[in-house]
């Protein structure tokens, strides 16, 4: 078992790996690593603190992801091809989009629509699995910022639907990498006690 130093670590540069995912060209590959990275600490984190529930809520919010994505994926390719290759079919060879109903344009934008509102239902549960593990490790860390990275983390992927909840998904990245280089190099909670806030030990260290 690693430690929460090597954890803290290992956590942190793959959230700023996650965060370089819109790179050009190499953007993709980092985000891959990251995510794995990601995991590992988490992984570490639970055993840690001996609470499977951080690790196993991120796993259950990572296939629900994945479901996502594959759902969104089948419906919008599947409803293309449908629609083109049934259009070649009536209209031969020469198919063109200008000479294409209005209604079967219609027809097409609604099935994607569909399809993507069933993606952000999926993705919207996801999320909410997401918090739960960040809340969780909050409380067994003692740091506060990760619970905050899963509120915008769910509020972020709620509100994808206006656009706006992509800079709070980003945001919330932000808050994930911060939280984890504020993890204290320390025994974590025992026992299911939770670890009190840094700056609340550092005030009774002080004293009055």
């Amino acid at each position: 078992m690693r430690s929460l130093a090597s954890v803290k670590t290992i956590g942190a540069i793959g959230s700023i790996f996650v965060l370089l995912t819109a790179v050009p060209t190499a953007g993709s590959l980092l985000g891959i690593i990251g995510f794995i990275m990601i995991l590992i600490a988490i992984k570490d984190i639970s055993d840690t603190v001996a609470d499977k529930s951080i690790f196993s809520n991120m796993l259950v919010a990572v296939g629900l992801a994945i479901v996502a994505i594959v759902v969104g994926a089948l419906v919008v390719v599947g409803s293309v091809l449908r629609f083109v290759g049934l259009k070649a079919l009536s209209v031969g060879s020469s198919f063109n989009a200008s000479t294409v109903p209005t209604g079967d344009w219609v027809g097409l934008i609604g099935s994607i629509l569909v399809g993507l509102a069933v993606v952000w239902v999926i993705m919207l549960v996801s999320a909410v699995y997401v918090r739960r593990t960040y809340t969780s490790m909050a409380s067994k860390l003692g740091v506060s910022t990760f619970e905050t990275a899963g509120m915008l983390y769910l509020v972020g992927a709620a509100t994808t639907i206006i656009l706006v909840g992509f800079v709070l998904l980003l945001v919330a990245q932000v808050m994930v990498i911060i939280a984890f280089f504020s993890i204290e190099e320390r025994p974590p909670a025992v026992a299911g006690q939770p670890l009190q806030p840094t700056g609340v030990n550092r005030s009774m260290e002080a004293g009055p």
